[in-house]
């Protein structure tokens, strides 16, 4: 039964072909690249910066290596060894050679993407977290292996800490601990030994070469960490966070999602405890007279149901609509997800205040453009905010207006 569900949600997350959906309906310029309407900062405007048409398939993170240099790791599907790894020149015009062009294929759902303090590139496959040099070719040097790849969230997600450690999600391999006899044991076999799932994982780097040193559980009893970001508080600490996509029930608006901060050594209760609509943790279905909620750290910040954050982002303080804040991609497309969203970051490095709706406005208009999912995002050297859109195979930049 947990195959067939893996392999029924695989189906449904896999983007569908170009001609299933039409096409961003394009009107004017925005920096130099075709317009398209989506809700954006006053004074900002959305551009099309490629999509299927560049040979892009299921796009899930890029990252600014150099000027108008991004790599971007596509999936290409859900299914093994479909991946690549892509370079996307803004400096080649639009049909000519050498705009996009794969970097290395092959690989196995790869997701997480992020620059270490060695200058170098991490990439996170299901099972093998790898580096290599920005460079014309890849350098691959594979820096963990093993790492589960399996179940139904076999994606890894990657951040790095100001410190130089690196967090890397370990999914849980099912929704809700339910086996395939149906029950929830308790306790959930899933958390134990020394290598558990449903966790978030923490790499240390040292010595010559900046080699591994050590990778050990930092926290468990978190589903799917596929969110994860540093805040930097103005006397130097630093917090680490979480954004959980929770259990899977059929309700609309339950149970939410949420943001957490992480803490060394802390159970943050899956799957024994999920949140409610205003933030309380209670305890799953299926797990109710079982599960001690108490017991785990409650979550920070209580998200709309089903809104699936897929990335993180902590922005620097600075100028514009992206600059000090807390950034999170909502995939998810019923009410209230995909969209951008941010939270101003205080003094402390913690999110305040009301939600801001970024980049908003993928729900489908014919004839203007299709439902569309961003995926991941970045910031570039210019302050300008990148998008990949994994629907409609689609980069986006929102920028100001040239003159």
């Amino acid at each position: 039964m947990r195959s067939l569900l893996f392999a029924l949600s695989a189906l449904l997350t896999t983007p569908p072909s170009p001609a299933a959906e039409p096409p961003y309906a394009t009107h004017g310029q925005c920096d130099g690249h075709p317009g398209v309407a989506l809700s954006v900062p006053r004074g900002w405007c959305a551009g099309l910066v490629a999509d299927a048409r560049d040979g892009l398939r299921m796009p899930r993170r890029l990252l600014e290596v150099a000027p108008q240099r991004f790599w971007i790791v596509d999936m290409g599907n859900w299914e093994p060894r479909r991946g690549r790894l892509l370079e996307l020149r803004t400096d080649v015009a639009h049909g000519q050679p050498g705009r996009v062009r794969v970097l290395a294929s092959g690989l196995d759902r790869p997701h997480g993407l992020a620059r270490g303090p060695d200058g170098r590139i991490y990439v996170g496959e299901a099972g093998t977290v790898w580096r290599t040099p920005v460079g014309d070719a890849v350098q691959r040097q594979d820096v963990i292996t093993g790492l589960p790849a399996d179940g139904a969230h076999p994606l890894k997600e990657l951040v790095f800490t100001p410190d130089g450690r690196l967090l890397v999600n370990v999914g849980a391999a099912t929704d809700a601990c339910r086996g395939d006899d149906q029950r929830q044991p308790m306790p959930c076999p899933e958390l134990g030994g020394e290598r558990p799932r449903a966790a978030v994982y923490v790499a240390r780097f040292g010595g010559t070469g900046f080699a591994l040193e050590s990778f050990k559980p930092l926290a468990t009893g978190l589903r799917n960490s596929l969110g994860l970001a540093t805040t930097t508080a103005q006397d130097g600490r630093t917090r680490l966070w979480q954004a959980e996509n929770s259990v899977d029930y059929t309700d609309a608006k339950l149970p939410a999602e949420e943001l957490n901060e992480l803490k060394d050594g802390a159970s943050y209760g899956w799957p024994y405890c999920v949140s409610d609509e205003r933030g309380k943790a209670v305890p799953t279905r299926g797990y109710e007279g079982r599960a001690r909620c108490g017991d785990h750290v409650a979550a920070h910040a209580a998200w709309p149901a089903h809104v699936a954050p897929l990335q993180l982002l902590a922005t620097p303080a600075g100028a514009g609509p992206f600059a000090g804040r807390l950034l999170a991609v909502w995939h998810g497309y019923r009410t209230g997800g995909h969209r951008v969203v941010a939270w101003r970051l205080d003094a402390h490095g913690q999110p305040t205040g009301t939600r801001e709706d970024l980049v908003s406005g993928w729900q489908a208009q014919p004839g203007v453009r299709p439902l569309g999912t961003p995926a991941g995002i970045t910031l570039d050297t210019h302050g300008r905010l990148w998008i990949v859109e994994d629907r409609n195979r689609s980069v986006i930049v929102i920028a100001r207006p040239q003159p």
